[in-house]
């Protein structure tokens, strides 16, 4: 499923950002808080996905 894929990949690539902002980089901070609203995008549209295809599966 793609969108899983794209969540792996972003939670991926914010973890860098977050051992930097835990070290109390600011700008990194930033990055994380814009990167986890991307995830949380990403996350609302497989939810729905998968909601779709749950609901698709139970129709006769």
């Amino acid at each position: 499923m793609e969108e899983y894929e794209q969540l792996k990949k972003l939670v991926a690539d914010a973890a860098d950002d977050i051992d930097k902002a835990e070290g109390g980089n600011k700008t990194a901070g930033t990055r994380v808080r814009k990167q986890m609203q991307s995830i949380k995008e990403v996350a609302q549209r497989l939810r729905i996905k998968i909601l779709e295809s749950k609901s698709g599966a139970e129709t006769p």
